[in-house]
């Protein structure tokens, strides 16, 4: 099969940041991927949440696991589309690395902790990580990849970030946010394929908790379509005992139904705007979408979710005693440096080095060090 023009080659990157000698075998968005695997930041993902706290259930998702399918989701969508593989899993699997422990609750109070010192954000963090914070090679921090992955882990940027980067790095990954353009294809449907994999984990995880009801899902247009088809093939999925084999069947369902909705609006997209480069997909509007349709669904999918699980009670409840930590590792840190790693504490900009090191921390390890600093035991 014949690349097409409008996706990413490889032989046409805008290169490294450190100039490297090509690998013999390996293309440089395969070196990429590997390296983010190999990553310190990649294995931490492991022990982070993704709703739940990693202490709460051996099997809800993880940090880790969801990059991992939101991998797979973004590959069943590329291989038919013609675009860059190699790219699209270097970027899934990195778009995370930035994050807190406890999700979006330690992210909220790291941000509130660093309000007078520039803010933290998770999606500028991973960039930072694969920029600056990883340090596995002789002569360079960071893991030195290709223009084209960091592009696709800066999914968000603010102006202020976006200036700023463009100081350090003129022309660099801030410098489409300045110019309201887009990234590439590849960025794009990663970015896409992360909201997939969400709604789909959480509502299997959200059942497997015991917060949210099965019927409760039912009320859901695209999830009732879906059970029902399963039910009039398998009639016996009805059954009490066999109620996680439909859920499976129907999340399998949905999930299938909305990576062939993108593929087809994408391809007619691009029949319509007809890029014939990957650097003219910059100046055409965003191409990876839903049709209008599954957008409503999609859109009525997170709805639910952000009511029956996000903010269920007992989520609540975790959430608060999370962000409660993080302020207090927050502000021993900054009382006391020395409660920090020496490369952490020695540097200049402080504020920073805690915001650092507490958002590459995972969920337990913060718990501990949160309890041997206060001598309080949260959550």
């Amino acid at each position: 099969m014949a690349v097409p023009a409008y996706a990413s080659k490889p032989e046409h990157s805008r290169g490294r940041r450190y100039p490297e000698l090509p690998a013999p075998t390996r293309s440089p968005f395969q070196r990429d991927r590997d390296r983010i695997v190999h990553s310190s930041a990649f294995r931490r993902l492991v022990y982070k949440t993704q709703v739940f706290v990693n202490h709460e259930g051996d099997l809800f998702r993880t940090r880790l696991t969801h990059s991992l399918e939101v991998a797979q989701i973004a590959r069943s969508i590329a291989r038919p589309l013609g675009l860059n593989e190699d790219l699209v899993e270097a970027i899934a699997l990195a778009h995370d690395l930035g994050h807190t422990p406890f999700g979006h609750a330690g992210q909220d109070a790291l941000n509130a902790c660093m309000a007078e010192h520039g803010g933290f954000e998770h999606n500028l963090q991973s960039l930072r990580v694969v920029d600056d914070l990883e340090q596995r090679y002789p002569n360079y921090d960071g893991l030195n990849l290709s223009f084209e992955t960091r592009e696709g882990i800066l999914k968000h940027c603010s102006r202020r970030n976006a200036e700023h980067l463009e100081r350090i790095e003129p022309g660099g990954v801030g410098w489409r946010f300045l110019q309201r353009s887009q990234p590439s294809l590849e960025a794009q449907l990663c970015n896409l394929a992360d909201a997939i994999a969400y709604n789909a984990h959480d509502i299997d995880d959200g059942l497997r908790s015991g917060l949210m009801a099965f019927e409760q899902l039912r009320e859901l247009e695209l999830f009732e379509r879906h059970c029902s088809q399963a039910l009039a093939e398998h009639p016996d999925l009805a059954q009490p005992h066999r109620l996680r084999r439909l859920m499976h069947e129907a999340i399998r369902r949905m999930l299938s139904q909305q990576i062939y909705d993108v593929i087809d609006a994408t391809r007619a997209n691009l029949d319509r705007f007809g890029p014939d480069s990957a650097d003219a997909v910059r100046q055409c509007p965003p191409l990876v979408r839903f049709s209008d349709e599954m957008h409503r669904h999609s859109s009525g999918l997170k709805r639910f979710l952000f009511t029956h699980l996000y903010r269920h009670e007992k989520v609540m409840q975790t959430t608060v005693q999370a962000q409660q930590m993080v302020r207090e590792l927050f502000q021993a840190y900054l009382g006391d440096p020395s409660s920090m790693p020496a490369d952490h504490a020695s540097r200049s900009d402080l504020p920073r080095a805690v915001a650092d090191y507490i958002a590459g921390m995972t969920d337990r390890f913060a718990a501990r060090e949160h309890e041997r600093l206060t001598g309080r035991r949260l959550l």
